[in-house]
């Protein structure tokens, strides 16, 4: 009896047991970092996520129907929307790697900001992806031209800035010299030293923000165009976007001008303040002194195609004085790279020329529907060095 009693207890055990379940094919999905998100490496934010739409798409509505929190799937989501981004921008995600160089990165580059310019044209109330089409393009055109790599900036064409700046120091009495500052000192001590490694660096860098820049900013936009407010917030429930992002989508959804006005200040803000404000530090200090010289070298060059807006050099030109002498410099007080300053220009000049632009459609779309390629054209500083360097010897002026 004991041993018939035991086998009928272990029978029924055995019946009891339940059965262990296979795990859901999209549990490979959840709790992943995003490593990539600096946009510093090649593909997506996480390698063990598919670079295919349609795959994340089908593990995101199994993750949603599971019911599974969205802190959980953020990496999921946010990939989803950049693949979807990158599909809509014809960008190869998976080929998009900055440290690749210029050359395997031209079409690329070019891509994002026609991009911008395609997200904006469809969606004239996407204020920022505007203005990330006439000032980033803009700043960056000084040291790209990506339909012919051999005419990028060349090391000669920094050289000449910086014999022309030496040049003018060698003038300027020594109780004003020691009041410039060092970004000037710098362009014209260290401005000719510059190598092409050291150009190929600055542009990675460039590449690397632009990169950066996209992944953050694009895939909200493409949720919203697509999906509308609902997919923002789930971006937001995610931990995707912050309290500061999700309030700039819910004042364009509701689309009063002063709405409008105030998301496009709130997205810069993300952008210069919170998404690239390190790698410019990083890249600030970069190469022992170059870094230095390069981002001061693209301040000293950038110009907005923004109408109304005035160069870093017209905006806050250096003015010193000393002795009962006064020195009035066109070369600017700042360098884009410094948090502060640039924020200072940015909102006391770009953002406000910008908007005004923005608020009037009859001036504001044949400059946003403008080419690319012709933007980028007229803002090649190749182009404009000639005129750059008179003007600077120019308005070097020197009173007593």
């Amino acid at each position: 009896m004991r041993l018939a009693g035991l086998l009928t207890c272990l029978a029924l055990g055995a019946v009891a047991t339940p059965v262990a379940q296979a795990e859901p094919a999209y549990a490979a999905y959840l709790d992943l970092p995003s490593v990539n998100g600096d946009g510093a490496g090649g593909g997506g934010l996480n390698p063990a996520l598919p670079l295919d739409p349609a795959e994340l798409r089908t593990a995101l509505d199994q993750v949603r129907a599971a019911g599974v929190a969205p802190q959980r799937y953020a990496t999921l989501l946010h990939q989803y929307w950049l693949t979807v981004s990158t599909r809509n921008a014809d960008i190869d995600l998976a080929t998009w790697d900055p440290e690749r160089g210029v050359p395997a990165n031209s079409r690329t580059f070019t891509q994002v900001y026609v991009n911008y310019f395609r997200l904006n044209n469809a969606h004239p109330d996407f204020y920022w992806v505007g203005l990330a089409g006439l000032a980033g393009g803009s700043f960056a055109s000084g040291f790209f031209d990506m339909g012919d790599v051999a005419g990028i900036l060349t090391v000669p064409g920094v050289h000449q800035l910086g014999n022309t700046v030496a040049d003018l120091l060698r003038g300027t009495p020594a109780e004003l010299l020691d009041l410039l500052p060092t970004d000037i000192r710098l362009l014209g001590t260290e401005g000719q030293r510059l190598t092409a490694e050291d150009l190929t660096w600055y542009q990675t860098r460039l590449m690397i923000m632009q990169k950066h820049i996209f992944i953050d900013q694009v895939p909200m936009h493409e949720a919203y165009a697509a999906e509308g407010l609902g997919a923002v917030e789930e971006m937001y429930r995610a931990g995707v976007l912050d309290e500061n992002a999700v309030t700039a989508w819910r004042e364009i959804d509701a689309g009063t001008p002063q709405g409008l006005a105030d998301a496009a200040v709130r997205m810069t803000d993300r952008e210069q303040n919170q998404i690239i404000a390190d790698q410019w530090d990083a890249t600030s200090w970069g190469r022992g002194v170059i870094g230095r010289v390069m981002t001061y070298v693209s301040t000293l060059a950038g110009k907005a195609a923004v109408p109304g807006v005035r160069a870093p050099g017209v905006f806050a030109p250096t003015v010193i004085s000393a002795g009962g002498m006064s020195l009035r410099t066109p070369l600017p007080n700042f360098n884009w790279a410094d948090r502060d300053t640039r924020w200072t220009y940015i909102t006391g000049d770009l953002l406000p020329r910008y908007l005004e632009l923005s608020a009037n459609p009859a001036v504001a779309r044949p400059v946003l529907a403008e080419p690319f390629s012709d933007k980028l054209a007229d803002g090649r500083l190749v182009a404009r060095l000639p005129d750059l360097v008179a003007d600077m010897t120019a308005l070097w002026q020197l009173t007593a």
